[in-house]
This record gives C-alpha cells, sequence and structure tokens, in this order.
C-alpha cells in the first residue's frame, strides 16, 4: 500500500503524482525500478511507432501545457515524406505564473518524465531530444542529468535501445527564465541560441519547420508523462478517466486565497469550482469570501464568483450554468469565456483589490515582454503605467478607456499568443470589476498634468522663452 507524506485528497487520483511525496520513495533509478519502471517503455519499443500513435490518439489526451491540443494529432503533423531529422523536445521552463506542477515531477520523479520521452520520441522517430529547462530550476537540471545518465547506464537512453536498433539522446539545456521561452517557438529559438523571438505560423509550425528547419515535436513534461500511463493502461482504458473530449487526469496547482493551497492531480471535468475551492481546498481565510478566479494561470481571464454563463448544448438549446458549477475541463471553461490553460487556479477573496491585482499582472508581461512586436513591446509598458497610476491613486476615470483600448489593440495583433496573454487579464479585469477600478480613480483635468511623470513630460511641451 502507498504512503504519502502529505496525503492525497479521497477526491484525487493520482497518476502522474504517484510518487510525488510518497514514503520510502528517490529519484534514483533503483527506487524507479523497483516500481517497475521502464516495463512501458520495454513494451512500447516492441510495438510499431504508429501502433503507440494511434493509443495516444485513441486516449485523447489534449497537452497539458496551456493550449490543450490532441497530442496524438499534433504527431501525425510531421511530413509523411519527410527526409530531415526529427527532433523531440520537452517544454520544462513552467514560466506561466499560478502553476507549479512540473519542478515536482522532475524533482521527485524525474524517470517517469525521461520513460515518457523515449516512448514519444520512438513514436515520432526522433534521435535526439531536449529537455529545455528555465534557469531558475538548477536543482531540477542536476537531477535530470543524473537521471539520463543512470538511464543511458541501463541502456534506455543511448544506442540500441534494449536491443531494439532504436538509437536515442536526451540532453538537458537551461534556458535563460524568459516568459516568453514558453512559447514553443521562442523556446526553439533559444534552443538554436538566439534571441527567443517566436516564429510566425504559418509557415513555422513546428512539425514541419521547428528546430534547425526540421520537423519538431514539442510537449509538456505532464503530457509526456501521460504517455508513459497510456501505453500501460492503452487507449481506449485512459479515456475512460475524465469525461468525453477531456480524458485522463491533470494536475491543479492552487494558490491564493484559500486554506489548503497546493497541487491536486483529478479526472478531467470530474470536480467542479465549488469542489475544488471547498473541499479540495478547505474554503476561503477566517471572515473572508471568495472574490474571483483565474483557472488557467495568469494569462487566463478572471472569472467572477457570483457570475453565470449561458452555454450551447449539443442539440442547440442553452443552459445557464452558475460560476461554481462549472466543471474543471478544457471545454466548459472556454465556453464560459476564460481558458484551462496550464492549470494555474489563483484564487481572490475580498480583501484583494483589483486594481493591484491588475496592476502586478501588467507589472510581470511588461517585465517579460520580448519586444519583437510594437503592440507587445510598446502596450503592455503602458498599461503598466496607467495601473501605476491606478493604484497610487493618480489615474483618471478616462485612463479605465484608454487601458481597454490598448489591451484590444494588442490582442490579436501578435506574432505569438504573449499578445493575448498580456491583454487578456486587462479585458476582462476592467470588464468585469469596472466599478470597483473607477472607485480607485479620481476626478482631474484630463488634458492637464496630473501626476509626476507627466508634468515632467509637459516640460518639454512649453515654447522656448
Amino acid at each position: 500500500m502507498i504512503t504519502y507524506t502529505k496525503p492525497p485528497h479521497p477526491r484525487e487520483y493520482r497518476l502522474i503524482f504517484k510518487n510525488v511525496d510518497r514514503e520510502g520513495w528517490d529519484a534514483s533509478i533503483e527506487c524507479y525500478l523497483r516500481d517497475d519502471g521502464y516495463a512501458e517503455l520495454q513494451k512500447a519499443i516492441a510495438m510499431q511507432p504508429k501502433e503507440i500513435t494511434d493509443e495516444v490518439k485513441k486516449s485523447g489526451l489534449r497537452g497539458r501545457g496551456g493550449a490543450g491540443f490532441p497530442t496524438g494529432m499534433k504527431w501525425t503533423f510531421i511530413p509523411t515524406n519527410n527526409t530531415k531529422p526529427v527532433y523531440l523536445i520537452c517544454n520544462c521552463d513552467e514560466s506561466e505564473p499560478g502553476t507549479f506542477k512540473d519542478r515536482y515531477i522532475v524533482h521527485q520523479d524525474p524517470h517517469q518524465l525521461l520513460e515518457g520521452m523515449v516512448i514519444s520520441a520512438f513514436a515520432v522517430g526522433a534521435h535526439i531530444a531536449y529537455i529545455y529547462i528555465r534557469e531558475e530550476f538548477p536543482q531540477a537540471a542536476i537531477i535530470l542529468e543524473r537521471a539520463i545518465e543512470e538511464a543511458r547506464a541501463r541502456n534506455f537512453i543511448g544506442k540500441n535501445i534494449l536491443g531494439s536498433g532504436f538509437d536515442v539522446e536526451i540532453y538537458v539545456h537551461r534556458g535563460a527564465g524568459a516568459y516568453i521561452c514558453g512559447e514553443e517557438t521562442g523556446l526553439i529559438e533559444s534552443l538554436e541560441g538566439k534571441r527567443p523571438y517566436p516564429r510566425i505560423k504559418p509557415p513555422y509550425f513546428p512539425a514541419a519547420l521547428g528546430l534547425y528547419m526540421c520537423p519538431t515535436i514539442v510537449n509538456n513534461v505532464e503530457s509526456l508523462c501521460h504517455v508513459k500511463h497510456i501505453i500501460r493502461m492503452g487507449g481506449d482504458a485512459y479515456a475512460k478517466l475524465g469525461v468525453p473530449r477531456n480524458t485522463g487526469t491533470r494536475i491543479l496547482c492552487v494558490s491564493g486565497d484559500v486554506r489548503k493551497p497546493g497541487y491536486f492531480e483529478i479526472e478531467v471535468g470530474k470536480l467542479t469550482m465549488r469542489e475544488l475551492l471547498y473541499d479540495l481546498c478547505g474554503g476561503p481565510k477566517d471572515g473572508r469570501e471568495f472574490k474571483a478566479v483565474i483557472p488557467g494561470g495568469s494569462s487566463a481571464k478572471i472569472l467572477r464568483c457570483e457570475e453565470s454563463y449561458t452555454l450551447k448544448n449539443l442539440d442547440g438549446s442553452s443552459r445557464q450554468l452558475a460560476f461554481w458549477d462549472i466543471p474543471l475541463d478544457f471545454d466548459t471553461i472556454a465556453a464560459c469565456g476564460s481558458m484551462a490553460g496550464s492549470g494555474g487556479v489563483i484564487v481572490m477573496d475580498d480583501s484583494r483589490k483589483m486594481s493591484w491585482v491588475l496592476n502586478n499582472l501588467n507589472a510581470f508581461y511588461a517585465h517579460e515582454s520580448c519586444g519583437q512586436c510594437t503592440p507587445c513591446r510598446e502596450g503592455t509598458t503602458w498599461m503598466k503605467k496607467i495601473t501605476d497610476r491606478l493604484v497610487a491613486g493618480d489615474a483618471s476615470p478616462a485612463d479605465l478607456d484608454t487601458l481597454e483600448s490598448i489591451a484590444y489593440q494588442i490582442d490579436g495583433k501578435t506574432v505569438c499568443a504573449f499578445g493575448e496573454a498580456s491583454s487578456w487579464p486587462v479585458e476582462a479585469i476592467v470588464a468585469k470589476f469596472r466599478d470597483e477600478l473607477l472607485a480607485d480613480t479620481r476626478a482631474v483635468a484630463v488634458a492637464a498634468p496630473h501626476n509626476p511623470e507627466a508634468v515632467a513630460q509637459r516640460r518639454f511641451l512649453q515654447p522656448a522663452p
């Protein structure tokens, strides 16, 4: 029987996190092998690559890094007439604020990731794979390097794996801690040693023109770990976990104003927002009430706790759904105007001022813009300056209109999704909390300078004596 130093909630379903915080468990290959580690690799290596891809497609696995795109389908995008090398990249950048799941996998169960990667590399025909890990995970990089050497010594990585004739090498590449490197083409540019400017799609879809202009599959840490379990269970059995179109398990990272923040692995769509926040997380702190939730990392649109939504049914009819009854799956959260994203659930209670929340987000995105696209480069800084004034009590009511206008001029007008990531929080918070934000403004003569920055700029407009 498995016991844990931090027992999981009865509503959890531990699959990827089976060994996280497990008593008597360590990150060594000896410990992993005692638990039947690499058994799925031995099974997979005897299969045809297409059979593995078909099992992943049957499983319904959707990417756990943010976009929720079907993993098996992504693998099939490699051109059938390809003659170039194929690369596999594990995105371990985990830079989305509110997300902290991948680091637990790497720190405590690195061989699960490596096994998933080798199976995936075999399926897509990649002989070189990279783990792109952010600079802020120094210990994780050391753990991965050690695990790779352990796996190579046992012939799970390297030449002629398990006598199959298949070769694969895995390398750890440490990034420089840039949020934009979580975007797959920005990551690829960084891996090539260049400034991480995302590439425009089309034509630069990684599965066709990726690393070194060769076909490249980029998957998240959690997604690659699921591949191992799909091979063990079979695609059809895996698809029975969760709900239709939202299969398997996923790890939610809950932070903010709850009694019991932390990570929770659940079957996708089997819990509602109420069950997550009250049953698993213990409800709000003493004397407080929940106010709003960002359900998928900082780039997801905020949801108010008293909202309700009109959703379309498959037969064309509509139904009302209250915030608390939202099932935690990709499709329903998207239908409610936000996204499940990377699983970073950020909770705010009634002690939080939304002007402060918005300024905090704007400061992050202004700092992290790569600067390639003018709307992001200029707009994120403009939005931060406005919310700086807002929290200082120096903003005018008209500033909210300007703020909203800037956000909509960024949204959809950039090379990558950073434009949406930076503008969606502004769009949602201004729309849903306008009255509260207005209360933090003051009536001023908009044409006249009304803060130190404006006064300083105004002096350059005075006529020469």
